[in-house]
């Protein structure tokens, strides 16, 4: 058998990430004949093939299943090796692979970049966006050193730094301004919009209006908070968003914004990883900057008129 190498198996691994060659091929910086090359050598070599090759997607074969597993976890043991040493020198922050959730993300992750480049310009940072059970997964398997996510996870194999929290703000209609502010009971009888499944901001809303996920529901699930927003101003119906999302997402729709009574819905936002990371000193550095991030956000949103009158 030919000798496997990591690079084969970092591209392997992509390709069904991305169930797609030609995804995989962008994902990893490489021309997709270079990276389909460099699968069918590692096939040949093995004397089996990983995938099955379809005209729209690809999809790992039952041996390919158990291999993959297999490089995954060989993967993130070469990481954390490179990641131990890089702990024993003492070495600043350098390359980061952080996820985030998308009702995080264009908030906070800008703000993010620059103080990073301030304070650690040697910092290389890798970012994910996608929903918490894919970080988690991603996180578990080594394939992301840390995640920005909504508290708690309850993974007793992660350490949860709380960095900040934030209320969700009502989004309405403009002719409900001024109207009494809905508590959970009254908002269980309004056409609630809300992210499709698998956001937990989703969950976090049900949660408040105390409806169950497979509650039946006839109104839209959106992919994202500014789709919400904008279905809000046409009339369709009302939405929660969390506070930092409001400067972006309601600066261009004709909305109301009202907050709610105590206790009022809130989520709690924190940096998590592995507890058994060599890189949890830097990582707390890390979470250091998010918690500034939010801070200087929060106060340039309200000193520099950026956030709109929320009744």
């Amino acid at each position: 058998m030919a000798n496997i190498t990591l690079k084969q198996l970092r591209y392997a691994v992509a390709v069904a990430e991305h169930g797609h060659f030609g995804h995989a091929a962008a994902a990893s910086a490489i021309s997709q004949p270079a990276l389909s090359m460099q699968i069918q050598a590692l096939e040949d070599g093995l004397g089996l093939a990983l995938f099955e090759r379809a005209a729209r997607h690809v999809r790992p074969t039952p041996f390919g299943v158990g291999f993959l597993a297999r490089a995954q976890r060989i993967l993130a043991e070469v990481d954390d090796l490179g990641d131990s040493a890089r702990a024993a020198r003492g070495d600043d922050l350098g390359r980061l692979r952080l996820g985030v959730i998308p009702t995080i993300a264009p908030y906070l992750l800008p703000r993010v970049v620059g103080l990073m480049g301030q304070y650690y310009p040697q910092a290389n940072l890798v970012l994910r966006e996608t929903i918490t059970p894919r970080l988690i997964s991603e996180l578990s398997e080594g394939r992301l050193d840390a995640a920005i996510v909504a508290l708690p996870i309850s993974e007793p194999s992660f350490e949860e730094v709380e960095v900040f929290q934030e209320d969700f703000i009502l989004v309405r209609p403009p002719e409900d301004a001024g109207k009494p502010v809905p508590d959970a009971n009254s908002l269980r009888e309004m056409k609630l919009l809300l992210l499709e499944e698998g956001h937990c901001f989703r969950d976090q809303a049900l949660s408040f209006c105390a409806l169950g996920a497979n509650t039946p529901r006839e109104v839209m699930d959106g992919s994202s908070l500014s789709t919400l927003v904008q279905m809000v101003g046409a009339g369709i119906g009302v939405t929660l968003i969390p506070e930092m999302a409001v400067p972006v997402e309601t600066r261009s729709a004709s909305v109301a914004l009202a907050r709610f009574r105590t206790p009022a819905p809130a989520r709690k936002i924190g940096v998590i990883w592995r507890r058994t990371s060599p890189l949890s000193n830097q990582l707390r550095k890390l979470a250091n900057v998010v918690r500034e991030a939010a801070e200087t956000g929060a106060s340039e949103a309200m000193t520099g008129g950026l956030m709109p009158k929320i009744a």
